[in-house]
């Protein structure tokens, strides 16, 4: 997998994931359509090239994932988001990292947010594979973004804030902060000593706390990127 990304994994998918590309740039889509057919794995149903279309798509072929560009003709990818996130599970594809695109991504219902160059074609295929079973997926790039949104003088003290708001114990604040740097269960078990399930145990009543269902979700209403429930 590709070291700048990074995926919480929940399941292994069954069956094509069917896949909507949505650039307006046509040499983009193709590279896309090029790298995930490469896979079995992946059934692209097919492409628009501004947020107008995509949502009429989405309507219609009814994907289990969109990869969405931000920067769009008629509509742009934020906007899109809004509107289709309901129905599929959109990841943000696009060249573009700064923060205020990423955060209102993320408030918009965007699982995930990939910046090109960030992944090969593989981690593209797991990604959108996982995508469909909920995980989030982040660009090295857009995870450094979401922290400096919001960056605090006292880290602890800002962790402790967020527990307090969100009724969490001191180690479940401990947990959400490091879902919120990416990591895994199976990394999160390894730095705190602790074992997997037990930290299963504890993701499972932070979203409920959180009132979430998925890591994406929770990162976002962590940061303050999206309003809780």
């Amino acid at each position: 997998m590709h070291e700048d990304l990074t995926i919480a994994t929940p399941a292994t998918a069954t069956g094509p994931t069917r896949t909507l590309i949505v650039d307006d740039n046509p040499v983009v889509r193709t590279g896309l359509r090029s790298l995930l057919e490469s896979s079995a794995e992946i059934e692209i149903v097919g492409e628009a090239a501004d947020g107008v279309l995509a949502e009429s798509m989405v309507h219609s072929l009814r994907p289990d994932v969109v990869l969405l560009d931000v920067r769009m003709p008629r509509r742009d990818g934020v906007q899109t988001a809004r509107a289709i996130a309901g129905e599929t599970t959109v990841i943000m594809l696009t060249f573009t990292d700064e923060p205020e695109h990423i955060r209102a991504a993320l408030a918009a219902g965007a699982s995930g947010y990939l910046v090109h160059g960030s992944f090969d074609a593989s981690t593209l295929v797991h990604t959108v594979r996982q995508a469909a079973l909920g995980a989030g997926a982040f660009s090295r790039q857009a995870l450094e973004a979401i922290r400096d949104i919001r960056a605090p003088h006292d880290p602890a003290e800002e962790r402790r804030e967020r527990q307090r708001r969100f009724d969490l114990s001191d180690r479940q604040g401990e947990l959400m902060a490091l879902i919120a740097q990416g990591m895994s269960n199976a990394e999160i078990a390894r730095e705190l000593y602790l074992a997997e399930k037990t930290v299963k145990n504890h993701v499972n009543a932070i979203f409920a706390k959180l009132v979430v269902t998925s890591r994406s979700e929770a990162i976002a209403v962590w940061l303050g990127t999206r309003a809780q429930g």
